[in-house]
Protein backbone atom coordinates (compact mmCIF):
# COMPACT_ATOMS: atom_id res chain seq x y z
CA UNK A 1 0.00 0.00 0.00
CA UNK A 2 1.39 3.42 -0.95
CA UNK A 3 2.47 5.54 2.09
CA UNK A 4 0.14 8.36 3.02
CA UNK A 5 1.19 11.82 1.80
CA UNK A 6 1.92 14.51 4.44
CA UNK A 7 -1.39 15.66 5.93
CA UNK A 8 -0.75 19.00 7.59
CA UNK A 9 1.23 21.01 5.01
CA UNK A 10 -1.77 22.39 3.14
CA UNK A 11 -3.90 25.30 4.30
CA UNK A 12 -6.67 23.78 2.20
CA UNK A 13 -6.34 20.61 4.29
CA UNK A 14 -6.70 22.60 7.49
CA UNK A 15 -9.81 24.27 6.11
CA UNK A 16 -11.40 20.93 5.24
CA UNK A 17 -10.60 19.54 8.69
CA UNK A 18 -11.96 22.63 10.40
CA UNK A 19 -15.21 22.49 8.46
CA UNK A 20 -15.75 18.84 9.27
CA UNK A 21 -15.02 19.35 12.98
CA UNK A 22 -17.38 22.34 13.06
CA UNK A 23 -20.09 20.32 11.35
CA UNK A 24 -19.69 17.46 13.81
CA UNK A 25 -20.00 19.85 16.76
CA UNK A 26 -23.06 21.52 15.27
CA UNK A 27 -24.81 18.22 14.77
CA UNK A 28 -24.56 17.31 18.44
CA UNK A 29 -27.35 19.75 19.20
CA UNK A 30 -29.60 18.96 16.26
CA UNK A 31 -33.26 18.14 16.77
CA UNK A 32 -36.18 17.48 14.47
CA UNK A 33 -36.87 20.09 11.79
CA UNK A 34 -39.52 20.62 9.15
CA UNK A 35 -38.93 21.93 5.65
CA UNK A 36 -41.20 23.06 2.84
CA UNK A 37 -40.40 21.65 -0.56
CA UNK A 38 -42.15 21.09 -3.88
CA UNK A 39 -44.35 18.02 -3.53
CA UNK A 40 -43.33 14.85 -5.30
CA UNK A 41 -45.71 13.46 -7.94
CA UNK A 42 -48.43 11.17 -6.65
CA UNK A 43 -47.36 7.49 -6.80
CA UNK A 44 -48.91 5.05 -9.20
CA UNK A 45 -50.77 2.04 -7.86
CA UNK A 46 -50.44 -1.58 -8.84
CA UNK A 47 -51.99 -4.75 -7.53
CA UNK A 48 -50.27 -7.32 -5.30
CA UNK A 49 -51.89 -10.24 -3.43
CA UNK A 50 -52.59 -9.49 0.25
CA UNK A 51 -50.09 -10.56 2.91
CA UNK A 52 -50.51 -14.06 4.31
CA UNK A 53 -51.15 -14.73 7.96
CA UNK A 54 -49.54 -17.48 9.96
CA UNK A 55 -47.08 -18.42 12.66
CA UNK A 56 -43.75 -16.56 12.41
CA UNK A 57 -40.86 -18.65 11.13
CA UNK A 58 -37.13 -18.36 11.71
CA UNK A 59 -35.43 -15.61 9.71
CA UNK A 60 -33.53 -17.13 6.80
CA UNK A 61 -33.57 -14.09 4.51
CA UNK A 62 -33.13 -10.68 6.12
CA UNK A 63 -34.33 -8.90 2.97
CA UNK A 64 -37.75 -10.56 3.13
CA UNK A 65 -40.40 -8.11 4.31
CA UNK A 66 -44.19 -8.11 4.55
CA UNK A 67 -46.28 -8.06 1.40
CA UNK A 68 -47.12 -4.55 0.15
CA UNK A 69 -50.73 -3.43 0.25
CA UNK A 70 -52.57 -4.24 -3.00
CA UNK A 71 -52.96 -0.49 -3.62
CA UNK A 72 -52.64 2.73 -1.66
CA UNK A 73 -55.88 3.31 0.29
CA UNK A 74 -57.57 6.63 0.91
CA UNK A 75 -56.38 8.05 4.21
CA UNK A 76 -59.95 8.19 5.51
CA UNK A 77 -60.32 4.43 5.10
CA UNK A 78 -57.26 3.50 7.19
CA UNK A 79 -58.11 2.07 10.61
CA UNK A 80 -54.66 0.91 11.78
CA UNK A 81 -53.89 2.63 15.09
CA UNK A 82 -50.28 3.63 14.37
CA UNK A 83 -51.09 5.08 10.96
CA UNK A 84 -54.20 6.87 12.31
CA UNK A 85 -51.96 8.52 14.93
CA UNK A 86 -49.67 9.82 12.17
CA UNK A 87 -52.63 11.10 10.14
CA UNK A 88 -54.15 12.88 13.13
CA UNK A 89 -50.77 14.36 14.11
CA UNK A 90 -50.39 15.72 10.58
CA UNK A 91 -46.76 14.79 10.00
CA UNK A 92 -44.43 11.81 9.73
CA UNK A 93 -41.50 11.69 12.18
CA UNK A 94 -38.37 10.14 10.66
CA UNK A 95 -34.98 9.41 12.19
CA UNK A 96 -32.22 10.41 9.76
CA UNK A 97 -28.55 11.24 9.46
CA UNK A 98 -27.41 14.82 9.02
CA UNK A 99 -23.78 14.04 8.18
CA UNK A 100 -23.99 11.26 5.57
CA UNK A 101 -23.26 13.29 2.47
CA UNK A 102 -25.49 12.34 -0.49
CA UNK A 103 -27.84 10.24 1.69
CA UNK A 104 -28.74 12.51 4.60
CA UNK A 105 -26.68 15.63 5.23
CA UNK A 106 -27.31 19.20 6.34
CA UNK A 107 -26.49 21.78 3.68
CA UNK A 108 -24.38 24.41 5.53
CA UNK A 109 -25.74 27.19 3.32
CA UNK A 110 -29.48 26.42 3.51
CA UNK A 111 -29.54 24.43 6.81
CA UNK A 112 -31.74 21.87 5.03
CA UNK A 113 -31.17 18.14 5.41
CA UNK A 114 -30.95 16.61 1.93
CA UNK A 115 -30.05 13.36 0.19
CA UNK A 116 -31.30 10.06 -1.15
CA UNK A 117 -32.73 8.85 2.19
CA UNK A 118 -34.43 12.20 2.73
CA UNK A 119 -36.19 12.04 -0.64
CA UNK A 120 -37.40 8.52 0.12
CA UNK A 121 -38.85 9.74 3.43
CA UNK A 122 -40.53 12.66 1.66
CA UNK A 123 -42.08 10.26 -0.85
CA UNK A 124 -43.70 8.34 2.03
CA UNK A 125 -45.03 11.60 3.51
CA UNK A 126 -46.33 12.65 0.10
CA UNK A 127 -48.28 9.43 -0.25
CA UNK A 128 -49.58 9.18 3.31
CA UNK A 129 -50.24 12.85 4.11
CA UNK A 130 -50.58 14.44 0.70
CA UNK A 131 -47.45 16.61 0.96
CA UNK A 132 -43.72 15.88 0.90
CA UNK A 133 -43.25 18.71 3.41
CA UNK A 134 -45.31 16.99 6.12
CA UNK A 135 -42.31 15.29 7.66
CA UNK A 136 -40.19 16.14 10.67
CA UNK A 137 -36.64 14.86 10.74
CA UNK A 138 -34.95 13.82 13.95
CA UNK A 139 -31.18 13.62 13.62
CA UNK A 140 -29.89 10.38 15.15
CA UNK A 141 -26.63 8.44 15.22
CA UNK A 142 -26.29 4.92 13.85
CA UNK A 143 -26.33 3.63 17.42
CA UNK A 144 -29.71 5.34 18.06
CA UNK A 145 -31.62 3.64 15.25
CA UNK A 146 -33.03 0.64 17.09
CA UNK A 147 -33.76 2.45 20.37
CA UNK A 148 -35.77 5.33 18.86
CA UNK A 149 -37.98 2.81 17.06
CA UNK A 150 -38.49 0.61 20.10
CA UNK A 151 -39.41 3.66 22.20
CA UNK A 152 -41.66 5.02 19.40
CA UNK A 153 -39.79 8.30 19.35
CA UNK A 154 -39.99 8.19 15.55
CA UNK A 155 -42.36 6.52 13.08
CA UNK A 156 -39.63 5.41 10.70
CA UNK A 157 -35.85 5.39 10.36
CA UNK A 158 -34.30 6.27 6.99
CA UNK A 159 -30.62 6.14 7.82
CA UNK A 160 -28.76 3.71 5.51
CA UNK A 161 -29.51 0.73 7.80
CA UNK A 162 -28.50 -2.79 6.77
CA UNK A 163 -31.20 -5.43 7.07
CA UNK A 164 -30.11 -8.36 9.28
CA UNK A 165 -31.92 -11.26 10.92
CA UNK A 166 -30.65 -10.11 14.33
CA UNK A 167 -32.24 -6.69 13.82
CA UNK A 168 -35.52 -8.29 12.74
CA UNK A 169 -35.75 -9.62 16.31
CA UNK A 170 -35.93 -6.00 17.54
CA UNK A 171 -37.57 -4.00 14.75
CA UNK A 172 -39.28 -4.45 11.38
CA UNK A 173 -37.93 -3.49 7.97
CA UNK A 174 -39.44 -2.37 4.71
CA UNK A 175 -38.44 -4.20 1.57
CA UNK A 176 -34.91 -3.40 0.36
CA UNK A 177 -34.74 0.10 -1.14
CA UNK A 178 -30.98 0.35 -1.78
CA UNK A 179 -28.11 -2.13 -2.16
CA UNK A 180 -24.65 -1.15 -0.97
CA UNK A 181 -21.39 -2.85 0.00
CA UNK A 182 -18.67 -2.32 2.59
CA UNK A 183 -15.43 -0.76 1.29
CA UNK A 184 -12.45 1.26 2.53
CA UNK A 185 -11.63 4.97 2.42
CA UNK A 186 -7.87 5.55 2.28
CA UNK A 187 -5.40 8.34 1.57
CA UNK A 188 -5.22 9.38 -2.07
CA UNK A 189 -2.07 8.26 -3.90
CA UNK A 190 0.11 11.26 -4.92
CA UNK A 191 0.23 9.84 -8.46
CA UNK A 192 -3.54 10.08 -8.74
CA UNK A 193 -3.96 6.32 -9.15
CA UNK A 194 -6.84 4.80 -7.18
CA UNK A 195 -5.39 2.26 -4.72
CA UNK A 196 -6.83 -1.23 -4.49
CA UNK A 197 -6.32 -1.47 -0.71
CA UNK A 198 -8.02 -4.43 0.97
CA UNK A 199 -8.76 -4.98 4.65
CA UNK A 200 -5.94 -7.57 4.72
CA UNK A 201 -3.49 -4.85 3.66
CA UNK A 202 -4.29 -2.93 6.84
CA UNK A 203 -3.03 -5.41 9.42
CA UNK A 204 -1.29 -3.47 12.16
CA UNK A 205 -3.23 -0.34 11.14
CA UNK A 206 -6.10 1.57 12.74
CA UNK A 207 -9.43 1.47 10.92
CA UNK A 208 -12.44 3.53 11.99
CA UNK A 209 -16.15 2.65 11.87
CA UNK A 210 -19.21 4.11 13.66
CA UNK A 211 -20.49 2.59 16.90
CA UNK A 212 -23.70 0.56 16.72
CA UNK A 213 -23.15 -0.56 13.11
CA UNK A 214 -22.77 -3.98 11.54
CA UNK A 215 -19.66 -2.50 9.89
CA UNK A 216 -17.90 -2.12 13.25
CA UNK A 217 -18.91 -5.66 14.22
CA UNK A 218 -17.35 -7.05 11.03
CA UNK A 219 -14.23 -4.90 11.50
CA UNK A 220 -13.66 -6.26 15.01
CA UNK A 221 -13.63 -9.80 13.60
CA UNK A 222 -10.62 -9.04 11.36
CA UNK A 223 -7.43 -10.26 13.00
CA UNK A 224 -4.50 -7.86 13.15
CA UNK A 225 -6.56 -4.72 12.49
CA UNK A 226 -7.22 -2.24 15.31
CA UNK A 227 -10.88 -1.18 15.25
CA UNK A 228 -11.34 2.51 16.14
CA UNK A 229 -14.97 3.41 16.97
CA UNK A 230 -16.50 6.85 16.50
CA UNK A 231 -19.98 8.32 16.92
CA UNK A 232 -20.54 8.48 13.16
CA UNK A 233 -18.69 8.61 9.84
CA UNK A 234 -17.99 12.33 10.24
CA UNK A 235 -16.25 11.47 13.49
CA UNK A 236 -14.23 8.86 11.62
CA UNK A 237 -13.22 11.45 9.03
CA UNK A 238 -12.04 13.79 11.78
CA UNK A 239 -9.93 11.00 13.34
CA UNK A 240 -8.53 10.15 9.89
CA UNK A 241 -7.58 13.78 9.26
CA UNK A 242 -5.95 14.03 12.70
CA UNK A 243 -3.83 10.97 11.96
CA UNK A 244 -5.57 8.88 14.63
CA UNK A 245 -6.99 6.41 12.07
CA UNK A 246 -5.29 5.02 8.96
CA UNK A 247 -8.47 4.20 7.05
CA UNK A 248 -12.26 4.29 7.35
CA UNK A 249 -14.57 1.42 6.51
CA UNK A 250 -18.24 1.68 5.67
CA UNK A 251 -20.76 1.33 2.91
CA UNK A 252 -19.47 2.54 -0.45
CA UNK A 253 -22.20 5.17 -0.70
CA UNK A 254 -21.21 6.70 2.65
CA UNK A 255 -17.51 6.64 1.78
CA UNK A 256 -18.20 8.29 -1.57
CA UNK A 257 -19.76 11.16 0.34
CA UNK A 258 -16.72 11.46 2.62
CA UNK A 259 -14.37 11.45 -0.37
CA UNK A 260 -16.42 14.22 -1.97
CA UNK A 261 -15.80 16.32 1.17
CA UNK A 262 -12.07 15.57 1.52
CA UNK A 263 -9.95 15.81 -1.63
CA UNK A 264 -7.09 13.93 0.04
CA UNK A 265 -9.10 10.70 0.29
CA UNK A 266 -10.42 8.11 -2.14
CA UNK A 267 -12.56 4.96 -2.01
CA UNK A 268 -10.43 1.88 -2.62
CA UNK A 269 -11.09 0.12 -5.93
CA UNK A 270 -10.92 -3.30 -4.23
CA UNK A 271 -14.17 -5.34 -4.38
CA UNK A 272 -16.75 -4.74 -1.65
CA UNK A 273 -16.17 -6.78 1.50
CA UNK A 274 -19.88 -7.41 2.07
CA UNK A 275 -23.36 -6.96 0.63
CA UNK A 276 -25.37 -4.35 2.51
CA UNK A 277 -29.11 -4.31 1.73
CA UNK A 278 -30.75 -1.17 3.13
CA UNK A 279 -34.25 -1.20 4.59
CA UNK A 280 -36.36 1.49 6.22
CA UNK A 281 -36.79 0.71 9.92
CA UNK A 282 -40.08 0.53 11.89
CA UNK A 283 -41.36 -0.49 15.28
CA UNK A 284 -41.80 -4.27 15.25
CA UNK A 285 -45.57 -4.01 15.83
CA UNK A 286 -46.22 -1.66 12.89
CA UNK A 287 -46.88 -4.34 10.27
CA UNK A 288 -49.59 -2.34 8.47
CA UNK A 289 -47.33 0.72 8.19
CA UNK A 290 -44.55 -1.48 6.76
CA UNK A 291 -46.99 -2.91 4.19
CA UNK A 292 -48.11 0.61 3.27
CA UNK A 293 -44.52 1.79 2.79
CA UNK A 294 -43.69 -1.35 0.79
CA UNK A 295 -46.47 -0.32 -1.63
CA UNK A 296 -44.92 3.15 -1.88
CA UNK A 297 -41.46 1.67 -2.56
CA UNK A 298 -42.82 -0.72 -5.18
CA UNK A 299 -44.46 2.20 -6.97
CA UNK A 300 -41.30 4.34 -6.78
CA UNK A 301 -39.29 1.55 -8.37
CA UNK A 302 -41.89 0.84 -11.05
CA UNK A 303 -42.61 4.36 -12.29
CA UNK A 304 -39.04 5.68 -12.54
CA UNK A 305 -38.97 7.93 -9.48
CA UNK A 306 -36.46 5.68 -7.69
CA UNK A 307 -34.01 6.01 -10.61
CA UNK A 308 -34.57 9.76 -10.79
CA UNK A 309 -33.78 10.08 -7.08
CA UNK A 310 -30.65 7.94 -7.47
CA UNK A 311 -29.40 10.00 -10.40
CA UNK A 312 -30.08 13.25 -8.54
CA UNK A 313 -27.84 12.33 -5.63
CA UNK A 314 -25.51 9.50 -6.57
CA UNK A 315 -24.87 9.39 -10.32
CA UNK A 316 -22.01 11.92 -10.20
CA UNK A 317 -19.95 9.73 -7.85
CA UNK A 318 -21.28 6.21 -8.44
CA UNK A 319 -22.41 6.37 -12.07
CA UNK A 320 -25.91 6.15 -13.62
CA UNK A 321 -28.66 4.42 -11.67
CA UNK A 322 -28.71 0.61 -11.75
CA UNK A 323 -31.95 -1.34 -11.68
CA UNK A 324 -33.68 -0.81 -8.32
CA UNK A 325 -33.32 -3.70 -5.84
CA UNK A 326 -36.14 -6.20 -6.21
CA UNK A 327 -38.36 -6.35 -3.13
CA UNK A 328 -38.63 -9.74 -1.44
CA UNK A 329 -41.97 -10.24 0.29
CA UNK A 330 -44.06 -12.92 1.98
CA UNK A 331 -42.75 -12.63 5.56
CA UNK A 332 -45.26 -14.12 8.01
CA UNK A 333 -46.78 -11.65 10.43
CA UNK A 334 -45.77 -11.92 14.10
Amino acid sequence: MTPRPPRRTSSRRGLVTGLVVATALALSGCTGVTYEETALPAPATTSTPPAPTGTPVACTNATQSYDPLPSLPASSSITDGSVRAILERGHLTVGVSADTYLFGARDPFTNRIEGFDIDIARAVAQSLLGSASKVRFRVITAADRIEVLEKREVDMVARNMTMTCARWEQIAFSSEYYHSGQKLLVAKDPSGAVPDTTIEDLKGKRVCAPRGTSTLEKLRSVKGVEAVPAADHTGCLVLFQQGRADAITGDDTVLAGLAAQDPYTVVSSAPAITDEPYGLGFNQADVYLVRYVNRVLADLKADGRWKATYNRWLADTLGPAPAPPVGVHGRARP
